[in-house]
């Protein structure tokens, strides 16, 4: 196995041995023939590369004395410098773990040292001092190792390559589960492009601000083994279906393949013939332990992208030092004779020869360079080594989710205010008749008109799924939004779940609000991911300094009389409602729909929430709730001048008390209100009084609510459509135990089972009749 002291070693030997070459170059010559590497700028990138090795290094140390808590290092992959030298500092970088070298080069890039723009050259080896950039990326980078308080992006949360100020967003370890949002963020900085520079008519909120230049574009690299996980697959036939269908994707994906998956190999040849074929996407390959090469084709494929406004990967063949990880024992699964081929294509040394072949430092300067940045580093890892970590739950769960309430009922009157003052007559003329004129709508009309009035006092706000724009959804929801607002705003995509949710982190990302839509719960499943491990934590793994918003709405639930079976009757949301921080909506009637929706916008907006609103389908076109005709389920739009009134705070329920004694609660949600308001109509006729609650969030659960409501009565019935393990009720029912209720409680719940086709569902769904019989055991002396 290769240890820190056989790298060290064999520089020394390596570099040690060079010779002098027949004629020196300059600093502003090309290192060799035929590239456009300049001297001073690999001399640059080879002090960013001897930063990242010993970063790695210096984790090792730190770990072997219990103070470093992660040893995935960079150390075979620096020629990843090369690409950051490649491209601008201010274009956004999705970073794969071992992207030590090109953070560095980051940092000095964004200090002032040389831009793929310069025209002149950069200054000789004795007059360079890049130590400060250089030491501060180091501190960067160990203070993550420590999980020290003060990293500058996670904070102590997690070691991740990530700094606001260097336009490098975070991304977490999990498999390419990042290239999703990388293609959505090109998608975004291109279609933010298009909507700043399209004409409007009229008065306009303020226009969404990108963080990047609009001729910017988007850098993601990632590891050869990531190329066969579903999310990698789902990205690169995301970004290669958008450029066939003509949309502009400034993307550049980066494959650092150094033919390893820990301990899986990747089949010999396998990567860039899976590269190289996929449709939509140039190919661009390079030897990425030769900085000249690695160089050049970073810069070639980099021109491409930002002249054309395609996406391209760069496939650069590495090699992987020192292991996975730390405790790693290669020589269970490797040869001796592999490691040691690795070895003696060390980038390092490959670069140590560049650079002494053109004359521009001896083998005494590179190895006294070595020394003196591995000093640098030790350095700084001492000095680290004191900072505080996180100490209590309150400050690591700070930047999950912040509720500013205030703020968001603040938005809402700004955009009542708008839409009653200077956009009164624009949204008169876009939307053919105004809402509040058309009487008592059902829930997926006003849902549909919620989002046309946000859509015109949010400019950012773009709406897209799958059948949304051109059909108006499978239920008519987001029926003519497309012909108000015009493809840019409303939009249809392919047909892959983990590419709409990726669509949606790159457009928040990039200063958009997007509200994507996922046709039924059931399909939300297998790209559930995307908001558990990218969506959710990019607030918690950047402080802040980034942020998604966005307003996802899924039609599921069950009850769907006339077409069904599990996947259109979903009844499972346990995977939502655990994921730290995500908002769970559930309007089940049209006049709490319009005010929910409206505060949960506002909150993506305001604190750039991550809000799941999920519409019962069986309920989107309901009209009576008592008796055939009674209309009872629809409610009137209020129009603007009555939002502030019908505010609905997220995380507050709605109470329905039927009969004037206080006999029993019921805590319900969607399709068991209607069902719960039924039965209580009838208890009601009997004599007994029934509050009827409907907790509307999920997610944060309106416990106040619920304790309050329940100690009114001291019974209480929890009707839960969801299934009975892992469902809604069992968090109330722990909401109710922690408060120390006494009273009596039962609950009424799904069967643990699928939903299946036809009236067979009936027998799995909770019903008015089970709910009456709950009522009934609680009510009986």
């Amino acid at each position: 196995m290769t240890t820190p002291q056989d790298l060290d070693e064999r520089f020394r030997e390596a570099v040690g041995a060079l010779t002098k070459p027949d004629e020196r170059r300059t600093s502003a010559d090309p290192v060799r023939d035929g590239s456009g590497l300049t001297g001073a700028r690999a001399l640059e990138l080879f002090d960013a590369q001897l930063t990242s090795r010993h970063l790695d290094l210096a984790s090792r140390w730190l770990r072997s004395f219990g103070e470093g808590y992660y040893t995935i290092g960079s150390s075979g992959h620096e020629g990843n410098a090369a690409v950051a030298a490649a491209v601008r500092h201010t274009d956004p970088a999705l970073l794969h773990y071992r992207s030590g070298g090109y953070y560095c080069a980051r940092a000095v890039q964004a200090a002032g040292g040389e831009s793929p723009l310069d025209d002149g050259p950069r200054h000789a080896a004795a007059e360079r001092d890049d130590s400060a950039p250089l030491a501060e990326a180091a501190r960067d980078v160990l203070r993550g190792v420590i999980a020290s308080g003060q990293e500058p992006i996670a904070g102590g949360r997690h070691k991740v390559f990530g700094n606001a100020s260097l336009h490098v967003v975070p991304t977490t370890s999990t498999v390419a589960s990042h290239l999703p949002r990388a293609v959505g963020t090109a998608v975004a900085i291109e279609h933010g492009r298009h909507l700043a520079s399209a004409e409007r008519s009229g008065p306009a909120r303020p226009q969404p601000v990108s963080p990047w230049p609009p001729d910017a574009i988007v850098v993601a690299s990632f590891g050869d083994a990531s190329v066969n996980h579903a999310s990698a697959q789902a990205a690169f036939n995301t970004a290669g279906w958008s450029d066939h269908s003509g949309a502009k994707v400034p993307l550049l994906l980066v494959c650092e393949d150094n033919g390893l998956g820990i301990s899986v190999p990747s089949p010999e040849g396998w990567v860039a013939a899976l590269l190289s074929s996929r449709p939509g996407i140039t190919y661009f390959h390079a030897d990425g332990c030769d900085l000249a090469a690695t160089y050049d084709a970073a810069a070639e494929a980099a021109a491409y992208v930002r002249r054309e406004r395609r996406p391209a990967v760069l496939h650069l063949e590495l090699v992987r030092l020192m292991g996975h990880a730390g405790a790693d024992a290669e020589v269970a699964y490797r040869s001796a004779a592999e490691m040691t081929a690795d070895a003696e294509r060390d980038p390092l040394i490959a670069t140590a020869r560049l650079l002494a072949e053109a004359g521009l430092a001896s083998p005494a300067q590179l190895i006294g360079r070595y020394d003196e940045i591995g000093w640098l580093v030790r350095k700084v890892a001492e000095e680290v080594l004191g900072e505080s970590k996180l100490a209590t739950a309150a400050e690591v769960m700070a930047p999950i989710a912040p509720r500013r309430p205030v703020r968001v009922a603040h938005a809402i009157t700004e955009a009542a205010s708008f839409a009653t003052g200077p956009g009164a007559a624009v949204r008169a003329a876009t939307l053919d008749r105004l809402p509040e004129t058309r009487g008592p709508l059902t829930l997926a009309q006003t849902i549909n008109a919620t989002l046309a009035d946000a859509a015109l006092t949010y400019p950012g706000m773009i709406i897209f799924g799958e059948d949304v724009a051109a059909k108006g959804g499978v239920y008519g929801v987001t029926k003519g939004l497309a012909d108000r607002f015009g493809p840019d705003r409303v939009l249809d995509t392919l047909l892959d779940e983990t590419s709409i949710l990726g669509l949606g982190l790159g457009a928040g990302l990039a200063g958009l609000l997007p509200v994507p839509e996922i046709q039924y719960l059931a399909y939300l499943h297998n790209a559930e991911d995307q908001l558990r491990g990218e969506a959710a934590t990019m607030q918690f793994f950047s402080r802040g300094a980034y942020r998604n918003p966005m307003v996802v709405r899924i039609a599921g639930l069950g009850y769907q009389e006339g077409f069904g079976g599990h996947f259109h009757n979903d009844n499972s949301l346990a995977v939502l409602r655990d994921i730290p921080g995500l908002v769970v909506a559930v309007p089940a009637r049209a006049e709490d729909a319009a005010p929910m929706l409206r505060a949960c916008l506002a909150s993506a907006q305001t604190d750039g929430s991550v809000v799941a609103v999920v519409e019962p389908i069986a309920l989107y076109h309901t009209r009576d709730l008592y008796a055939d005709g009674d209309g009872e389920w629809l409610a009137p739009y209020a129009a603007p001048a009555g939002w502030n009134t019908a505010h609905v705070p997220i995380g507050r329920a709605r109470v329905y008390p039927l009969g004037s004694a206080e006999d029993l609660t019921i805590l319900t949600f969607g399709n068991g209100v209607r069902m719960s308001l039924r039965v209580g109509a009838r208890l009601a006729a009997e004599g007994y009084g029934v509050r009827v609650v409907d907790l509307r969030w999920l997610s944060p659960l309106p416990v106040a609510d619920i304790i309050r409501e329940s100690a009114a009565t001291g019974r209480v019935l929890i009707v839960d459509e969801t299934r009975r393990s892992g469902g809604v009720g069992e968090g109330v029912l722990a909401a109710l135990v922690d408060a120390g209720f006494v009273g009596a409680a039962r609950r009424v719940a799904s069967v643990d089972s699928f939903v299946p086709l036809g009236p067979a569902a009936r027998q799995i769904l909770v019903s008015e009749d089970s709910i009456a019989q709950g009522a009934q055991a609680l009510l009986a002396p």
